[in-house]
C-alpha cells in the first residue's frame, strides 16, 4: 500500500485533502482509482489507512484528492532510538546516496558538516539549494521505506557548529581509520543502543584531521573502529546504522 505525508492538522477534519505534487502521484502516476486505500502519516506514532473518495478540480492548480479514514493502525518502524548522522560533505553526487540510504536505516536525522578534509566548498546559496535537494531525497526514501517520520537533513554546519549541536546528544560514536580494538568497538556499540539520542560522525573522503578527533574526544565522543578495511565515507556511516539498526530493532 502506498504511502504519503500529511500535517496532523488535516486529521482534524473528516476528510483530508492532497494536493500537490503528491496528488500528481496517486492521480497522474499511479492513477489510483475511487476506492482504493493508501497509508498516512502525520509523523506520530500512528498510520492511518484511507480511502479515496473524490478528484476535485481535476485539470487545474486547486486539483486535489478527497480521501476518508477508515483505520487506524500503530507505529512500529521507527527505532527506539534517534540518530543523528554528522556526515562531512563528499564529492559529487554522493550526498544524495547517503540520505537515501540513511534514510531507509532509520536515521532520525541528517547534518551535512563542512570539515577540514572537504573537497566541495559551498556558498550560502549553493548550500541551501543543496540541502532542499535532499529534503525531497528524504521525502522520496521516507514514503519507499514506510518510514513514520521525514528524517531531516538540517542546513550545512561547520565542524564546530556541529560540535555543539552534538553536546545535546546523549552517546556519540566516530569511526576512524586510525582508531585500533575491535572489542572496544564492539562494547561502544552495545552501550549505545542503551541511549535515547546517538550521534554517528562520519568523516569526508579525506577523513578527519587530528585537530577534529581530538574536538570530538573533548565532548566524550567514542572513537572506534569498523575493522581492518579502510571504508568510502559513503560505507562508512551505513556500516555502522546497519549494525545500529539491527541492534535496536524491537
Amino acid at each position: 500500500m502506498y504511502r504519503f505525508f500529511i500535517d496532523a492538522e488535516q486529521l482534524n477534519n473528516e476528510y483530508i485533502n492532497i494536493t500537490g505534487d503528491d496528488y500528481n502521484h496517486i492521480h497522474n502516476v499511479l492513477r489510483m482509482k475511487i476506492g482504493e486505500n493508501v497509508l498516512l502519516s502525520d509523523g506520530s506514532d500512528k498510520e492511518y489507512e484511507a480511502s479515496i473518495v473524490e478528484f476535485s478540480d481535476d485539470g487545474n492548480a486547486d486539483a486535489s484528492v478527497v480521501l476518508k479514514i477508515t483505520d487506524v493502525h500503530g507505529q512500529s518502524r521507527e527505532l527506539p532510538s534517534k540518530i543523528t548522522l554528522f556526515q562531512g560533505y563528499p564529492k559529487g553526487d554522493k550526498m544524495e546516496q547517503i540520505i537515501q540510504k540513511a534514510v531507509e536505516l532509520g536515521a532520525y536525522e541528517i547534518v551535512p558538516v563542512m570539515m577540514n578534509r572537504c573537497v566541495v566548498k559551498l556558498d550560502e546559496k549553493k548550500a541551501a539549494k543543496k540541502v532542499e535537494r535532499l529534503n525531497t531525497i528524504s521525502l522520496s526514501a521516507a514514503k519507499q521505506s514506510k518510514r513514520g517520520i521525514i528524517p531531516e537533513v538540517k542546513s550545512v554546519m561547520t565542524m564546530k557548529e556541529a560540535l555543539s549541536y552534538a553536546k545535546e546528544l546523549d552517546y556519540v560514536i566516530i569511526p576512524y581509520e586510525c582508531a585500533e580494538g575491535i572489542e572496544y568497538s564492539k562494547k561502544i556499540i552495545s552501550e549505545a543502543v542503551n541511549h535515547e539520542k546517538i550521534g554517528v560522525f562520519i568523516g569526508p573522503e579525506g577523513g578527519f584531521d587530528t585537530s577534529e578527533i581530538e574536538s570530538l574526544s573533548d565532548i566524550d565522543g567514542k572513537v572506534i573502529t569498523l575493522g581492518n578495511r579502510i571504508l568510502r565515507t559513503e560505507t562508512a556511516g551505513m556500516t555502522v546504522l546497519s549494525i545500529l539498526m539491527y541492534s535496536l530493532e524491537q
